[in-house]
């Protein structure tokens, strides 16, 4: 056997062990949304597979009982649209600014893009509510948008993947008499759809997962995004794990959707480096 096969042979063992690793949760959260609560209580999370326990009362709660978690579902939905949608837009244009033009300042702005990638949101979470406060944006989805909007980590991707794209295409297109802003649409955003694949799963999961600043401004339990609603199921007053378990199984799903419709641009979103004919 040869280095390369068996180097090969490892890589492909560690990854399968990876991935084992990675779906036991998924499948502990599967086989518990068929269980009832109290075996939750009882037993807690595990991977003990009961037939004499398991049925589809949680999922019939779920879709026919008295509850907020849809609201909350499609407000996380909607939100996550939204503001994916805006973040890439943004987010592509300023990185296309540092990529494909120079300008004085440019590297001092984009050094400042890297440091705001160093800094970690929990500094920033008093000053951005003080701000937010006093623009009287609390209890509103635009105070949750707004402020990752212009994603440092996102700029940077692009910033890297535009790196890779001759100039010549750029010149080609001033030359052919498109403007400055047909260039970018006609010609930049056919080549950056791998790298806006890739980021939109990236924000996507962010967004669909985020909990700490989405609960510190929203106030109305109408406008709760899922994570908090799922939060609010667990009370020192009572716990409503029949519908948290399958709520968590539920939620599941429209990240699995939005990866495997972009799972081919995020591969290549990842590796690319260049522009490919």
């Amino acid at each position: 056997m040869t280095k390369e096969a068996a180097a090969r042979i490892i890589l492909f063992v560690f990854f399968a062990v990876l991935c084992i690793l990675i779906l036991i949760p998924f499948y502990a959260v599967t086989v518990a949304s068929f269980k009832p609560g109290e075996d939750l209580i009882r037993y807690g999370l595990n991977l003990r597979f009961d037939f004499s326990v398991m049925n589809l009362d949680n999922f019939v709660y779920l879709f026919t009982g008295e509850h907020a978690y849809f609201t909350w579902f499609f407000n996380s939905l909607l939100l996550t649209l939204v503001q994916v949608t805006l973040t890439l837009l943004v987010s592509a244009m300023v990185a296309y600014g540092f990529a494909a033009y120079d300008f004085r300042g440019k590297n001092l702005l984009f050094l400042c893009v890297l440091l705001i990638m160093m800094v970690p949101f929990e500094i920033l979470l008093l000053p951005l509510y003080t701000l937010t406060f006093n623009l009287g944006l609390m209890n509103s989805y635009s105070a949750i948008i707004l402020p990752g909007v212009a994603s440092a980590a996102t700029i940077f991707f692009f910033r890297q993947y535009l790196s890779g794209i001759p100039r010549e295409i750029i010149a080609a297109g001033r030359v052919d008499g498109a403007t400055e802003y047909g260039v970018y649409l006609r010609l930049i955003l056919p080549i950056m759809k791998p790298s806006f694949g890739a980021m939109a799963i990236l924000n996507g999961m962010n967004s669909w997962n985020n909990f700490l600043w989405p609960f510190m401004v929203l106030s109305d339990e109408n406008k709760y995004t899922l994570p908090i609603g799922l939060k609010t199921l667990l009370t020192p007053y009572g716990n409503n794990y029949d519908l948290l378990i399958v709520g968590s199984f539920f939620s599941i799903l429209p990240i699995f959707a939005l990866f495997m419709a972009f799972q081919k641009y995020f591969i290549e979103g990842m590796t690319a480096g260049a522009v490919k004919g």
